[in-house]
């Protein structure tokens, strides 16, 4: 999904051209996303799922809870991290094999923007402090790439992680003992929503599809809280921003990222 041809150059050329008349190949307005679907308890033996359209892009995102031993210098707060994997058939560059730096950077950066917003509360899932804890997992899958794997991962793992269910442990004969029937939803305090834009030339753009991300020049991924604080931020691509231009995505991602909050917010209450 790197590699650049003449077809690339053309397409880009495509691009500025639409972009300096103030319009996108695909008809939106330069800070409007694509469609967003959302459809949660995608999958029936997953502690939370959700499926996630955005334009073209797929992503199935399923959430697995059970104990774990915690890190060694937090003992009293449980785990979460976030994985993503790329298949086959979701673009013909995608082979099999080992991850590839940009889908390791694609789930580390899902991971940083809902970690640093705190939307779990993991001090609330310790089982026996410095001996167990509950550990919680999300994994996306992505089924069709046409650009933005940062945001449509987040979407999947925020909507998965809203409508999850966590079992209960006791601490019994020095082991956790499963408490059945007493299933309730994750410690969750916020509804984080990451905004990803692209650069192209002198024009930012919100939600870049296929083609408008092979054109990029840089981008940007800005993660906001509920109350519209900027908790995580990442850059990529070799071109900089200015600081204006910071400034600039910054309030799109506050104004963007309330929008889709509220599809979020939806989603949650249809899957519980």
């Amino acid at each position: 999904m790197t590699s650049t041809s003449v077809l690339d150059d053309l397409r880009k050329s495509q691009i500025l051209e639409l972009l300096e008349q103030g319009k996108r190949v695909d008809g939106r307005a330069l800070d409007e996303p694509r469609e967003i679907r959302i459809e949660t308890n995608a999958i029936p033996k997953a502690n939370g799922s959700a499926r996630v359209f955005l334009g073209d892009t797929e992503v199935v995102c399923g959430v697995k809870i059970q104990p774990d031993r915690p890190f060694p210098d937090t003992g009293d707060k449980g785990l979460f991290i976030c994985t993503a994997e790329l298949l086959p058939l979701s673009h013909p560059t995608v082979e099999t094999g080992p991850p590839q730096p940009h889908v390791i950077e694609l789930a580390r950066v899902v991971d940083r923007g809902i970690r640093e917003s705190h939307m779990v509360d993991v001090s609330q899932l310790v089982i026996e402090k410095d001996k167990s804890v509950i550990g919680v997992f999300a994994d996306n899958v992505v089924v069709d790439y046409d650009g933005n794997l940062f945001d449509a991962c987040s979407y999947a793992s925020v909507a998965a992680l809203l409508t999850s269910k966590t079992p209960k442990w006791n601490w019994i004969d020095d082991s956790p003992t499963l408490v059945e029937g007493e299933d309730t939803p994750l410690p969750i305090t916020t509804i984080p929503v990451s905004v990803t834009m692209g650069k192209i030339g002198n024009h930012i753009i919100v939600d870049p599809n296929g083609d408008e991300w092979e054109s990029m020049d840089a981008r940007i991924t800005i993660t906001t809280d509920g109350d519209g604080n900027i908790c995580a931020l990442q850059k990529g691509g070799f071109d900089g921003f200015t600081q204006d231009e910071i400034n600039q995505c910054g309030e799109i991602s506050v104004r963007v990222g309330a929008k889709i909050r509220e599809k979020l917010k939806q989603a949650q209450t249809a899957g519980q």
